[in-house]
């Protein structure tokens, strides 16, 4: 049996602690009124978008005025009082649209820094439970497909996919507190902008907030009962003098499959793609799968690597972890594959409507925009491709950090552009909510693994896997 570390469980803890008073500061620290929202931005920016957008709102103001002072000196030889009426009134309207624009600018440039801590709240929360329920499908294809090569590692998959309902529930929490009006990060969540745009009202049908909920409960029901029932034969036939838990386990997984891929691509619709609701790509919900699904291998990888370090899963060898590892390398080209399918045909056709998601992204996140390709693609493409590096943990480990931190940066990249536009950095609230939900997710992981013998011995394949060699 396994016994959890006081040291990892001490570090959980203290990862939830610092990200707790992180968090906490992002939001004591986010503006309350708009005019400490302006005053942020002047700090941030030297005078920053307000002061400029101010002074530009100025000086097309005094550009009207005298454009309205020369026209009125020629027209007054003729008409003197009406026509000097009508240009007083015009460079009054002038200055008033300008002014009205530029309090709608203000505002919602408020809403975005009061966004900015609950958007880093999100894209953590949303992050680390998006590992487990790509743990989740991954561990149903092994059960689906009756790999031999696997069996040695379900109970590091089921350990991980502990944190899919706590996980689950934090991010429904956060998406009813929107449906609260506590933040803006769903704005077809808010009445007024629904009435005030044709393209969202359209939507309503499906964007409203009791179908979405329901919607969201029903996905996060139908995960956990796979994950609960598949565990629960797990665990049984490991005392069965027959296969029937086996089997049991192969029906559902199969079932689970044809339910996940089509909840899956509705969630990633309605929890990622809808904080933009005037953008969409057919592509998207493959998109976030190849992301969870890679970031879930990962995850095993780097557990059954650690563990293996503490002397458990002795009967994981090198080609075990070669597999991992040819996972992580076929799924990060699979996802960069559908990456570069969904920019280059939304880059090509130049729709306005589309290629505006891309250029926000590239214009104000370019580092992260960028960066993220880099740290998908480029690099475990130069470390997994050669078969022999696959086989050496430290590669494997430095690898997948990468992969992690860039597919946060991937979640991050999906979410702060609709969410906070040009007023995002890098804080006390984006660094607490990773390390906080990093302390949850290797607390609740490492302690469900002490719950049952980290070997499944009674799985029918568990022979073909200890022996597994190539």
């Amino acid at each position: 049996m396994y016994t959890f570390p006081n040291k990892l469980r001490n570090l959980a803890i203290v990862f939830m602690v610092v990200g707790l008073i992180g968090l906490t500061y992002g939001f004591l620290s986010a503006p309350s009124t708009i005019e400490e929202a302006k005053a942020i931005v002047a700090a941030n920016h030297g005078e920053g978008h307000g002061t400029s957008h101010e002074t530009s709102g100025t000086s097309e103001s005094q550009g009207e005025d005298s454009s309205h002072a020369s026209t009125s000196s020629h027209a007054e030889d003729a008409h003197p009082t009406a026509d000097h009426q009508e240009q007083v009134a015009a460079s009054h309207n002038g200055t008033s649209h300008v002014e009205s624009h530029d309090a709608e600018h203000d505002e919602h440039v408020f809403h975005q820094l009061s966004n900015k801590p609950w958007a880093a709240l999100y894209v953590a929360a949303f992050f680390f439970f998006m590992i487990s329920l790509g743990v989740l499908a991954f561990y149903a294809i092994q059960r689906a497909a009756q790999a031999g090569w696997s069996p040695v590692l379900f109970r590091v998959m089921e350990g991980i996919t502990a944190y899919l309902l706590p996980g689950g529930v934090i991010v429904i929490v956060i998406l009813l507190l929107s449906g609260m009006h506590f933040n803006h990060l769903f704005i077809w969540m808010d009445p007024e902008v629904v009435a005030h745009d044709k393209l969202i009202a359209g939507k309503v049908g499906f964007l409203n907030l009791p179908f979405f909920l329901i919607r969201a409960v029903i996905f996060l029901s139908g995960w956990t009962l796979y994950r609960y029932f598949s565990r629960k034969f797990s665990l049984a036939q490991d005392t069965a003098s027959d296969i029937s838990n086996h089997k049991k386990n192969f029906r559902i997984s199969a079932a689970f499959l044809v339910f996940y891929i089509v909840t899956e691509s509705i969630m990633s619709w309605d929890w990622i793609m809808s904080i933009d609701p005037h953008w969409f790509s057919t592509l998207f919900g493959w998109y976030v799968f190849a992301s969870m699904f890679v970031s879930g291998i990962t995850a095993i990888a780097l557990i059954t690597i650690y563990l293996k370090s503490k002397g458990y899963l002795e009967f994981v060898n090198d080609s075990h972890i070669h597999d991992l590892g040819k996972f992580m390398f076929g799924i990060s080209v699979f996802w960069t594959y559908l990456w570069f399918s969904q920019f280059m045909l939304i880059w090509y056709s130049n729709i306005p409507e589309e290629v505006t998601y891309f250029i926000t992204r590239i214009e104000d996140y370019n580092l992260p925009f960028f960066g993220m390709l880099v740290m998908n693609f480029i690099f475990p493409l130069l470390i997994l491709m050669n078969s022999d590096y696959k086989r050496i943990n430290y590669f494997i480990v430095m690898a997948g950090i990468v992969i992690l931190l860039g597919h946060y940066m991937d979640v991050f990249n999906m979410i702060m552009p609709s969410a906070v536009g040009d007023q995002w950095f890098i804080g006390a609230a984006e660094i607490g909510g990773f390390l906080f939900f990093l302390g949850l997710f290797i607390f609740i992981v490492f302690k469900e693994m002490t719950k049952a013998p980290l070997l499944a011995k009674g799985d029918p394949y568990m022979g073909e896997s200890e022996r597994f060699h190539y």
